[in-house]
């Protein structure tokens, strides 16, 4: 039987945004014009597919959650919560950047939260996927390898577990158009896990420094993907992905420079940014996306 749960957070919260950004990836379950999303949870092992509408609107969040599963209605709340930072007030950040060069940007994205990707794995796996990569091929490889390896339950779509993808072949996922180096970053990450070496979850209770120390150990994870896992994995508010390339082009375009800003540079214009980095890099993001993924 189905069971809804409404509830407000505070606001500004654009939760059209929101979904603006998530219908860049083609594995997305979204319809704008009725504002909801359906999110591909594993809630102890079992996946389960939730339902989020947007009710309210950006100065007066409020959202229905909609699923079939009453036992696990606790925890789904929680994770839900989780993902999209609905117990992280957006009005300090934005009041923080508002006298700086990025206030304008801020302002025509203003209640744009840092959501979370659904689950670690996923992320992670993600974040290696669009290594190197033009926004556009990287969702259409990634989508590609999901749709492959994955499966779908109630018109949503979930990454293959790390089980699924450790028992995978080089040439498995070289079919599919992956270097083999990057075959064998992916399947070298979910042996990882399987194996036990790596726990992902754990990883919620370390700080950024040793979650990048952990994750760097791993071949093909440099600090460009340990730092968006931060990101978009865990939702650490205060990372600034300085070897990022849509960031650098962002930057670029914000103060007009003749070519990608230098790494010192860099650190000159985010020094008034801390403690939200993390915002200031997803809103740097924004400010390119669209253009990035029709080129």
């Amino acid at each position: 039987m189905l069971w809804n749960e409404t509830f407000s957070v505070k606001g500004p919260y654009n939760f059209d945004l929101v979904l603006d950004r998530l219908s860049l990836d083609p594995l997305q379950a979204i319809d704008l014009e009725n504002r909801w999303v359906k999110v591909p949870l594993m809630i102890d092992s079992s996946p389960e597919v939730v339902t989020v509408q947007a009710i309210g609107t950006t100065d007066e969040p409020a959202f229905k959650i909609t699923n079939g599963n009453q036992a696990a209605k606790e925890k789904i709340i929680a994770r839900l919560k989780e993902i999209f930072q609905w117990h992280l007030p957006l009005e300090q950040v934005h009041e923080h950047f508002r006298d700086t060069k990025l206030n304008a940007i801020f302002e025509e994205h203003r209640g744009t939260p840092l959501i979370l990707d659904f689950d670690y794995f996923s992320c992670l796996a993600k974040c290696i996927i669009h290594q190197q990569l033009n926004l556009s091929f990287a969702y259409t490889l990634t989508a590609r390898f999901v749709q492959t390896f994955g499966f779908q339950k109630d018109g949503a779509w979930f990454y293959p577990i790390p089980e699924k993808v450790a028992e995978l072949t080089v040439a498995d996922l070289r079919e599919l158009q992956f270097s083999a180096r990057k075959a064998e970053y992916v399947i070298g990450l979910a042996t990882e896990i399987v194996e036990g070496r790596l726990n992902l979850e754990q990883l919620k209770e370390k700080k950024d420094e040793e979650v990048i120390a952990e994750l760097t150990r791993i071949r093909g994870i440099g600090n460009w993907t340990a730092e968006n896992f931060l990101l978009f994995g865990l939702g650490r508010p205060n990372l600034f992905p300085k070897a990022d390339i849509g960031i650098q082009n962002a930057l670029k375009a914000l103060y007009q420079l003749e070519n990608k800003p230098s790494i010192e540079e860099m650190e000159l214009f985010s020094k008034d940014w801390k403690p939200y980095l993390s915002y200031a890099s997803l809103y740097l993001w924004r400010s390119i996306e669209k253009r990035s993924v029709k080129q």
